[in-house]
């Protein structure tokens, strides 16, 4: 029996053997490789955290463009206002102008106006 238990324990070990060997050698051969995939996730990870940071402030300058924006326009549109209100006054002065009956010469009678719409 004891033969038996001698093969039964040499064939044990070689299957031991074989199989740290097998580890060693795969890990050997795929431990590079896993780094090299964990670099690279890790650079990825980077990356994406750096483009979400300038999408987010690139957002945020978008925001602030379309308020200024916004502004600019209601500035615009009063300033548009403020111009019509003053050019109605101008127009209906022009008018008033136009319509008044002065005799003699046409310069005199222009200075004349002119003169009184200043209050000279």
């Amino acid at each position: 029996m004891s033969a038996w238990a001698l093969r039964l324990t040499a064939a044990g070990l070689l299957i031991l053997l074989g199989m740290a060997v097998g580890s060693w050698a795969t890990t050997g051969h795929f431990r590079p490789l896993l780094d090299a995939e964990q670099e690279q996730a890790t650079t990825c990870k980077s990356a994406r955290d750096n483009l979400a940071g300038l999408a987010t402030e690139q957002g945020k300058a978008l925001g602030d463009l379309a308020l200024a924006a916004n502004e600019r326009q209601a500035a615009a549109e009063q300033a548009v206002s403020e111009a019509k209100a003053s050019a109605d006054l101008d127009y209906t002065a022009a008018n008033r102008l136009q319509q008044e009956r002065t005799g003699g010469d046409q310069c005199a009678a222009a200075s004349s106006i002119i003169d009184k719409e200043l209050g000279l």
